[in-house]
This record gives C-alpha cells, sequence and structure tokens, in this order.
C-alpha cells in the first residue's frame, strides 16, 4: 500500500522522470546507492522498481512513536551515527545474504547544498563483507517538494549498471577509493537525471 500510494503522488503530482529501471536486478541481493538530498529520498528512491528497499535510519527517528511507526512501514532500521553499529551491519548483512535489498546513502547524511560529497567507506565494505553488487543511483530534485522556490518540482531518478567491489575488504584506501569511484558514478548519473527534466 505504501508503494502505490508513494507511485502517485511521486509519479503523478510530481511527474517524475524514472531513467534506467531495466539495470535493477529481478531477483537477488544488491546494493541501491544514491545521493541524498531530502528526507523524502528513502520512499522515493524504491518506489518506481520492483524490489523491497531496506534502509538505514538515524535511531532518533525512532524516539518518536509515529515516526518509528512510518520508518517500519518504509523498511528502515535504526543506526547509530558517529560510531560503528554492529547491530545495524548485521542486519544490512543479512538482508543482502537473505538475497534483499539495501538502499544505502554512502555520504552518510543529507547535502544541505543538493552538491555531492565525500563518501563514507562503509557502502564498500558491506559490499565486500557480500560480495552484492552496487546499483548507484541519482536522486533529483526531491530537496525542492514543498520549498517556497517551486510549487510543484519535477523529479527524477536514475539508476545505473551494477558495479562490484573486487578489492580486498581489509584494505582501507580500496574501500575508500571504491567509494569515491561510486560518487563519481552518481554524479554521472546525476547530470543525467537533471538534463532529463530541464529540457
Amino acid at each position: 500500500m505504501t508503494k502505490i500510494i508513494c507511485r502517485f503522488v511521486f509519479g503523478l503530482i510530481f511527474r517524475t522522470k524514472v531513467i534506467g529501471a531495466e539495470n535493477i536486478p529481478a531477483e537477488g541481493a544488491f546494493i541501491l546507492s544514491a545521493n541524498h538530498v531530502s528526507n523524502w529520498d528513502p520512499p522515493f528512491l524504491g518506489t518506481f522498481i520492483d524490489r523491497t528497499v531496506c534502509y538505514m535510519g538515524k535511531e532518533e527517528l525512532f524516539k518518536n512513536p509515529i515516526m518509528a511507526a512510518v520508518c517500519r512501514g518504509l523498511n528502515v532500521f535504526p543506526v547509530k551515527r558517529g560510531a560503528a553499529d554492529k547491530t545495524a551491519v548485521k542486519t544490512a548483512i543479512k538482508i543482502l545474504k537473505d538475497g534483499g535489498c539495501l538502499g544505502i546513502f554512502p555520504e552518510g547524511t543529507r547535502s544541505k547544498t543538493g552538491k555531492l560529497g565525500k563518501a563514507e567507506s562503509g557502502v564498500s565494505l558491506i559490499a565486500a563483507m557480500t560480495k552484492a553488487p552496487i546499483i548507484p543511483a541519482a536522486i533529483i530534485a526531491t530537496e525542492k517538494i514543498f520549498s517556497s522556490e517551486v510549487k510543484i518540482p519535477r523529479l527524477a531518478v536514475v539508476y545505473g549498471k551494477p558495479i562490484n567491489f573486487t578489492g580486498n575488504a581489509k584494505d582501507k584506501d580500496a574501500l575508500n577509493n571504491f567509494a569515491q569511484d561510486l560518487m563519481k558514478e552518481i554524479a554521472k548519473l546525476k547530470t543525467i537525471g537533471e538534463t532529463s527534466i530541464s529540457s
């Protein structure tokens, strides 16, 4: 039901342009990794694909009972920020080991400017530990929803081709370099998405 509502809101009201949905595997584990500019991003990222996406969300969201219920409805599980949360990592790994889809925003927090930030290496580590491919994705203009800038903005989401981490899971430089290469792929997709809704 949640996805049906989201498809109506994002698809019809905000006229979302969807590019590359054919790159999403029909089955099997994968990590869906995108830029992060708005609190709307978790439901938006998975709305237009026929897979259930589970996300990490800051544990503060779960302190409010109403927000906690919303998060659970969107398949969000809590993670402690600023420290290695072993429980959250174990949950993420289990989702992938069970053949599910894990949504990760590699920057670790929302961008206040809309520009891409530096990625944390956590996404690389989880990919290395599970051997799950990563689907890079770009989210366009969700930060403009309910803003004074545009009443009803046109949105876009672009899904890229899968990439794999093939380095050593214990090599910190390899993990970090892969994370930054992932952001470069997201940047390319972001340009494609921005162009698609500007013409």
